[in-house]
């Protein structure tokens, strides 16, 4: 039996649709007993019988072993609403690559390949699916449906954010304000994102994505970062010139004599994220570009739940 892993490396990152497809199915058949129910049954789960309900959904074949009277809850029952938000700003498009696979990734390929896998898991389940694409501007829209050709729409929307490199700057405060006026019904909100935008102070983002808990939302906030660049600032200690995608800054210097005071910076960085994050109650998923995608899933379907 093929490992997730061993699905990813053996497809391009041509057709998103089937990657997707794959990389779900592979993590279905890894799973030697599901704890999400419903998935891929014919029911959601049970609950117990009330006096005054229908018996139409009384399980009595459960009521035979248990002497219990428990009904059944269907999926159509438990369906809900997702909406999907991606950062395309400049940042996210960095490393920049000409050819990806599923073996090199950048920041906002992998994003719109963990968007196809989720889209992938709800339309699995019959869920309706939304689609948010910001930078400095509020750049697409899609509200929740559950169509065939909704779904499409969007594999092609992903598709073009990884075609088209974006160099535009960041307005995740701004822009999620927005998006939670947008979003009419309660849904889980599902943001990818590098966390990075100049001259704005943690705090007011997560005023806006407390917006969306204001309302009602449950939000799972991944946060994209590449580990060797990102994390450990593994450049090779040469005279080099580093540029900031997003304001054209630039800086001259060798590597290594700012690394330490680098990592100590991105230490105290995450950490405040993460304080935050548990000071608003917002479910914070950092995630690497070098791994694989089996904590997306699973960060989704415990949420889905």
């Amino acid at each position: 039996m093929k490992s997730l892993t061993q699905i990813q490396k053996s497809f391009s990152f041509g057709n998103l649709e089937l990657l997707a497809k794959q990389i779900v199915e592979g993590y279905i058949v890894g799973l030697h007993k599901s704890p999400f129910h419903g998935f891929s049954a014919e029911f959601a789960e049970h609950k117990r019988y009330n006096q005054g309900e229908s018996t139409k959904h009384i399980d009595w074949k459960l009521f035979a072993k248990t002497d219990k009277m428990f009904t059944k809850r269907f999926e159509e029952e438990t369906n809900l609403r997702c909406h999907i938000i991606i950062d395309n700003s400049a940042s996210m498009h960095y490393p920049a690559l000409k050819n990806f696979s599923i073996e090199k990734l950048n920041k906002i390929s992998f994003s719109v390949l963990a968007s196809a896998v989720i889209m992938k898991l709800l339309k699995k389940q019959r869920d309706a699916v939304g689609l948010s694409i910001y930078n400095d501007n509020y750049a697409y829209y899609a509200p929740e449906k559950t169509s065939e050709r909704h779904h499409k729409l969007l594999l092609h929307q992903l598709e073009q954010v990884v075609a088209v490199p974006s160099k535009a700057k960041t307005a995740t405060y701004t822009i999620l304000h927005e998006i939670a006026k947008n979003i009419k019904r309660r849904s889980l909100v599902v943001l990818f994102t590098d966390m990075f935008q100049p001259e704005v102070p943690q705090q007011e983002l997560f005023d806006a994505l407390q917006h969306l808990k204001f309302n009602k939302h449950d939000v799972i906030l991944f946060h994209v970062y590449d580990r060797a660049l990102e994390k450990a600032f593994d450049f090779e200690n040469t005279a080099s010139q580093f540029v900031d995608v997003e304001t054209n800054e630039k800086i001259n210097l060798f590597s290594d004599q700012i690394k330490e005071q680098y990592q100590n910076k991105m230490e105290l960085f995450d950490k405040n994220l993460k304080t935050n994050a548990l000071k608003y109650k917002i479910n914070y998923i950092p995630v690497a570009i070098q791994d694989d995608f089996e904590q997306i899933i699973t960060t989704f379907l415990l949420n889905r739940n």
